[in-house]
């Protein structure tokens, strides 16, 4: 029982730190060691490649006048005009691709 409240006062804390909840992997089992219980929680950082491959698929087959790329466990996305990257943002954010998404560094 004091398994469940710390992991739940973990993933409220990463909620407030506004961490998605997407990227915890919370499907290990818990490990008795003696009188305590060990339970490991991953963080997933970056994007694997299959996923970055159905990602950019995607962005590709939506039309828009975009060039994606994979770079390591990153997407960039470039383009033109401001309003075809804000489209690709709300495609990604609609699509349902099981990574957590953080977009950064839009210059105009």
């Amino acid at each position: 029982m004091k398994l469940d409240s710390i992991e739940k006062i973990v993933l409220e804390r990463a909620t407030k730190q506004h961490i998605d909840l997407k990227a915890f992997d919370l499907s290990k089992e818990p490990q008795p060691s003696g009188k305590s219980v060990i339970k490991t929680i991953t963080i997933q950082q970056g994007i694997e490649r299959e996923k970055a491959k159905k990602i950019v698929k995607a962005i590709k087959e939506s039309g828009l006048k975009v060039q994606p790329q994979i770079m390591d466990d990153m997407i960039r996305v470039t383009g033109k005009k401001i309003d075809d990257l804000q489209a690709v943002m709300s495609l990604c954010r609609e699509g349902d691709f099981e990574v957590p998404l953080q977009f950064d560094n839009m210059k105009s």
